[in-house]
């Protein structure tokens, strides 16, 4: 039986190199594309018909985007709408991503540090560029709490501006350790049932309980998976909070 990791091994599909960079299409590449057709497919199918009354899937869309929409009006204001296609579809990839991770011997894309600090520079950059051509050196004010005394800049200007490098670290890290962690551990759990199974009566009335967690993981997972693209898109709308409001 194959160990917990193997389920993230990236395997090329289509080897390619160019110039010494391997620029090969991977199964990591292939279910990426996968996220974009589904999570594209269904926004299309759903909205096709643009119904007053909406059916189940365009109600499912439209819950969507309204959920989307309030939690960047909540976060980054009435401003923060322009950025409302790019926090979208961050989430939706996420969402997706996330859920097809689900589905026996799929493969997870945001289990992978690359792909999620990718997501996450994205985020970063926009928020950073946007911020200097709206609000030029007013920019900075982000860094220097309106308030503090002058006397603490030194101390607290560095600690702010280590804080806002490391971002990218920490919005991408917490997303990929857990999805990472869960499908280890609910490899581990589904494991034992397998082994347990195979010895006889015995064995498989001992998988009984390995085989409660697995379900229990699953279900746990599953909200993980929805969670996690939650706090990945509220965390992007309070970045870009800054960029709009750096004085606050």
């Amino acid at each position: 039986m194959a160990g917990p990791i193997e389920q993230f091994e990236i395997s090329r599909i289509v080897p390619l190199e160019i110039g010494g960079l391997d620029l090969s299409f991977t199964n990591a590449s292939a279910y990426m594309v996968l996220t974009v057709a589904l999570g594209a497919g269904f926004l299309l199918l759903a909205t096709r018909r643009r119904a007053i009354v909406p059916g189940r899937l365009q109600s499912c869309a439209e819950l969507l985007f309204e959920f989307i929409g309030k939690t960047l009006r909540d976060n980054a204001g009435e401003e923060g709408m322009r950025f409302f296609p790019l926090v979208f579809s961050l989430f939706m990839f996420v969402l997706v991503a996330n859920l097809i991770g689900m589905f026996p011997y799929a493969f997870t894309v945001t289990s992978h540090i690359i792909v999620t600090f990718a997501l996450a520079m994205l985020v970063f950059l926009t928020v950073t560029v946007y911020g200097l051509i709206r609000n030029g050196l007013g920019f900075l004010r982000l860094f220097m709490p309106p308030g503090v005394p002058l006397v603490l800049a030194p101390i607290l200007v560095p600690i702010e501006v280590v804080s806002y490098i490391s971002r990218p670290v920490s919005h991408s890290v917490r997303l990929f350790a857990v999805m990472l962690a869960g499908h280890i551990t609910l490899k581990v759990f589904a494991g034992f049932v397998v082994s347990l199974g195979e010895q006889g009566a015995l064995g498989i009335a001992g998988a009984v309980l390995p085989l409660a967690m697995t379900v229990g993981l699953t279900g746990l997972e599953l909200l993980m998976s929805v969670i996690q693209a939650y706090i990945f898109t509220m965390l992007t709308c309070m970045y870009l909070n800054d960029a709009l409001h750096p004085g606050h």
